[in-house]
């Protein structure tokens, strides 16, 4: 299927160890950024959680913790993805995004399926890249 990019933001994220489930260790991540989403300059803040599975992969959350601010109006947003740590000790998922909205420049996002990398690194620095699967 093909897909067209839709957007390209870059973020700084902050972590914190949340309790295990049972024995598998919990993290949640904020973000705070900005970039490109459907041709328009946005703002984005985000907090997800990720779990560590026992075959050793990333599985994580944002479940509509997330808001995008474009000049005309604000989008929600609610995501899914799977994921895995990185030799420089950050982390690298995919998945994908969901987008709400009623802002006029963002209207092409609701109801979408988005698909998305995300890539940290060791630092903190994030960039986020999505395509609307079609």
């Amino acid at each position: 299927m093909p897909a067209e990019k839709v957007g390209s933001l870059t973020a700084q994220t902050t972590i914190k160890t949340l309790p295990a489930n049972e024995t598998y260790p919990r993290f949640e991540t904020s973000a705070t950024g900005g970039g490109t989403l459907a041709g328009v300059e946005v703002q984005c803040m985000a907090t997800y959680s990720a779990e560590i599975r026992p075959s050793g992969f990333l599985y994580g959350e944002c479940p509509n913790a997330g808001v995008i601010m474009a000049a005309d109006g604000v989008a929600t947003f609610r995501a899914t993805g799977t994921g895995s740590f990185t030799e420089d000790g950050g982390a690298s998922f995919k998945g994908v995004v969901y987008f709400e909205t009623t802002a006029p420049s963002l209207a092409s996002l609701s109801g979408a399926a988005v698909v998305y990398n995300w890539d940290v690194d060791a630092e903190g620095n994030a960039t986020w890249e999505m395509w609307e699967w079609k």
